[in-house]
């Protein structure tokens, strides 16, 4: 399966996208840092990003969660 779920502007030229990729044989969820080629209207992939097995989906949602937690805590959301 190759399906980009969502993206949002992470700046003027630079996008994320979330989404499910198979890679040799795996199957990733893939969050990855897009950006619109220099002169034209665009985006490609880049190397800055994160792929990790859908297995280990509910760790990165903890993960996440955990993040959320500390940053409301801390009034920083």
């Amino acid at each position: 399966m190759d399906k980009t779920v969502a993206k949002f502007q992470k700046n003027k030229f630079q996008q994320v996208h979330v989404g499910i990729r198979e890679f040799k044989g795996n199957d990733l969820v893939d969050v990855r840092v897009w950006t619109q080629v220099q002169g034209g209207d665009h985006m490609v992939a880049t190397a800055k990003g994160v792929s990790i097995n859908i297995h280990l989906l509910s760790e990165l949602q903890k993960a996440l969660d955990q993040v959320e937690k500390i940053l409301k805590e801390e009034k920083m959301i």
